[in-house]
């Protein structure tokens, strides 16, 4: 990808809705080849990161169409269904991202080699730490995350270049003991691996092994500079061309067809609940304490099914606009735009984007906010 290329992916949660488990997500697909994404995300979890509690019609909406919030969809079947269901184009495909603690690597290297034969070699794999909500309850070691994070991808590496043959390799996560691995690449390329870092050890792990850096977890451009500083020194370290990594992120965007409309969604119960996954550093900035600590990392930590309506309503009550606002693309459609180009500003060159505007009571004011994301897409394309 050229260094002052600008290219648009759209990211959402793939979850099962009342009428079709594929619905939604066919949705999706349709409106990122209308809008000429380049591509199309989705996320990998066992549950949700939003609170159950309030996933009910009083607080949010489309419950009445999607009726269990943690019904979440499994991330790589679903997008092989949908890549032999239609003529995805130039529409690359990417898990954002796998977990390397609860999933075996040999397995990821077998799913993400698995959509790139099917998808003619548009697959991506996005592969971060994970999150403690969809590790810890399910009985996986969530100590040292980012140790087993470096294990695992080392380990997709060697089983992908192994050539088919029999591969030994000691490790204290993933030992392979005459493993064979003898998928082939699609001529002769592997998917591209995007590795959503944040701390510095990971960030270092991305200069060394990444074809994008990819973070998902609340920041802000300034925060964002710094870190492709990072990834760009640490490639450089490694040997590398710091050229070669995509800076990429995925934000969230609340949109409406004017400003009163997206500040009635940030108001709403269901809007506050997202800033749960926010930082305790952010919340700080604007003058209050994150409910879970002023050490809480966010949505990488929240375990939101443990949380009951009362318990999160207390939680919110205190959430400033200006903290939704800073965290996510917030405003009329060339709001956002104007948003975006101030990351784009600061370094960033692929963007993917995910309509967080239905977090809100009203059904019809939810869905009404797809024409406006819409013309965030398109526009989007113009920075």
């Amino acid at each position: 990808m050229s260094v002052n290329q600008f290219r648009i992916g759209l990211g959402n949660q793939i979850v099962n809705s009342r009428y079709s488990p594929t619905a939604l997500a066919r949705a999706d697909v349709l409106t990122a080849k209308a809008s000429g994404a380049d591509s199309y995300w989705v996320g990998d979890h066992l549950n949700a990161l939003f609170p159950r509690s309030i996933a009910t019609p009083r607080y949010l909406g489309v419950a009445k169409v999607v009726p269990k919030i943690d019904a979440q969809l499994e991330p790589w079947t679903l997008l092989g269904h949908l890549a032999t269901r239609n003529p995805f184009a130039r529409l690359r495909l990417g898990v954002g991202v796998t977990d390397a603690s609860r999933r075996n690597p040999a397995v990821t290297a077998q799913a993400a080699a698995t959509l790139h034969l099917i998808t003619r070699g548009r697959a991506i794999l996005g592969l971060g730490v994970g999150n403690r909500e969809g590790n810890e309850p399910y009985g996986v070691d969530w100590t040292k995350p980012a140790a087993r994070f470096e294990e695992a991808i080392a380990t997709i590496r060697v089983l992908w270049n192994s050539n088919g043959e029999l591969v030994s390799r000691e490790s204290p996560y993933f030992p392979l003991r005459n493993a064979v691995f003898d998928l082939p690449p699609y001529r002769g390329k592997w998917p591209e691996i995007w590795i959503a870092a944040h701390g510095p050890r990971m960030l270092r792990a991305t200069g060394r092994y990444a074809d994008a850096w990819f973070p998902g977890l609340i920041m802000r451009p300034k925060d964002y500079a710094r870190g492709l500083e990072s990834v760009k020194t640490a490639a450089s370290d490694a040997g590398r061309d710091p050229t070669c990594i995509t800076p990429a992120a995925w934000l969230f965007v609340v949109t409406g067809r004017s400003h009163q409309e997206v500040e009635e969604t940030l108001s709403s119960e269901a809007a506050k609940a997202f800033a749960l996954i926010i930082p305790a550093e952010m919340w700080a900035s604007h003058g209050v304490q994150h409910p879970l600590g002023d050490e809480f990392s966010g949505g990488q930590d929240l375990v939101p099914q443990t949380l009951d309506e009362h318990t999160v309503l207390s939680y919110i009550k205190d959430v400033p606009l200006s903290l939704l606002k800073e965290a996510l693309l917030t405003g009329t459609p060339d709001d956002v735009i104007d948003q975006a180009a101030e990351w784009r500003d600061h370094g960033l060159r692929y963007l993917v984007v995910g309509n967080v505007s239905i977090l809100q009571p009203n059904l019809r004011k939810a869905f009404a906010s797809s024409a406006p994301f819409f013309k965030v897409l398109r526009g989007l394309k113009r920075l």
